[in-house]
């Protein structure tokens, strides 16, 4: 079973390793050095594998943190849902809703924002001619 302090000692290797703790948790230690916490379950049938996060101070989550994570998770497969499916519909429904509301048509514009002058648009602030052939 792995404790805070045993995670501080995991040290990089050439390879990407991992270091069991209990009820299908682990963590992978990759040649950089980030410590991640997975799970791997069943779920009718099927091999699968939940990242719930990276270790950290900074911006990672603690062990009691990754084990509370873990029990949601295993209640859920409990339920027939897979955990690692629903994170990934989560993340596809905060990018879409990023994606729409940084596009220039939804809503307001944001300052700075102008369509680029056409080739033909150029030539003519140049002095230049503009034929047909070149539009396109």
């Amino acid at each position: 079973m792995l404790s805070d302090g045993m995670l501080r000692g995991l040290k990089p290797r050439a390879t990407t390793y991992k270091v069991a703790d209990r009820d299908g948790m682990y963590v992978t230690v990759s040649p950089k050095g980030t410590i991640t916490f997975r799970l791997d379950y069943r779920l009718n049938g099927r091999r699968e594998t939940l990242t719930v996060g990276r270790y950290g101070t900074k911006d990672g989550i603690s062990l009691l943190m990754a084990r509370e994570r873990c029990t949601e998770a295993r209640k859920a497969i409990a339920e027939g849902l897979s955990p690692s499916q629903e994170k990934q519909r989560e993340k596809r429904r905060m990018s879409e809703a990023k994606t729409f509301e940084s596009s220039p048509t939804a809503g307001s514009k944001k300052p700075g924002w102008r369509r680029a002058p056409s080739r033909c648009a150029r030539a003519s602030s140049t002095g230049t001619s503009c034929r047909r052939s070149e539009i396109g």
